[in-house]
């Protein structure tokens, strides 16, 4: 459960960040204080729709990897990646007080949410790493207790996390993410 309300909190944040530069970026989008609201849809999304989209997509990958070539298989992706984030940005207009104006407003908010969150992804591991350190300080509070805090382990290098990412998702058929998913339910 931890896991999941600091991730959740983590990605929160950044969404509303990533809104409210929108609502100053461009002139055909109103967020002001809907971003509060609205980052809840966009959360919600991108902890439960996108998961589910990147498995779905990763099986027909597998059916018909002889036919893609790395670079077509990239394309199809952030496509497919950028009409999601579409329908997010419109369930997301839809759903609270943003609103659009013109067309550009429900073409490029997309855009920025897919380059957010790429760069949510990029840094999601200190973030998380952060804000569980930050809930277990409130949590011992909260308890009345001081318990020493756990300093975090030390970071392994990109191809060790690789290697180990591989190898796990050979034992069990679950990428990283979707093992995480199930962590955090029980």
């Amino acid at each position: 459960m931890k896991n999941g309300i600091v991730r959740f909190v983590s990605l929160y944040v950044f969404n509303v960040a990533v809104l409210l530069l929108i609502g100053l970026l461009l002139r055909g989008v109103s967020v002001g204080l809907n971003a509060l609201w609205a980052a809840i849809i966009l959360t919600l999304a991108a902890l439960f729709v996108k998961p589910l989209l990147r498995s779905a997509f990763r099986k027909s990958a597998a059916k018909s990897a002889g036919d893609r070539t790395k670079t077509g298989e990239k394309v199809v992706q952030y496509v497919l990646v950028y009409v999601v984030e579409l329908i997010v940005w419109v369930l997301t207009v839809w759903l609270s007080g943003v609103r659009s104006s013109s067309f550009w407003g429900y073409v490029i908010p997309p855009l920025l949410l897919l380059v957010g969150w790429v760069v949510y992804d990029q840094i999601d591991d200190k973030l998380h790493a952060k804000a569980a350190q930050v809930y277990d300080a409130v949590h011992a509070r909260v308890r009345g207790g001081s318990r020493p805090a756990a300093s975090a382990p030390a970071s392994p290098t990109p191809e060790t996390r690789e290697t180990a990412a591989a190898r796990d998702e050979l034992k069990d058929g679950l990428t990283p993410e979707q093992r995480r998913m199930f962590d955090e339910l029980g």
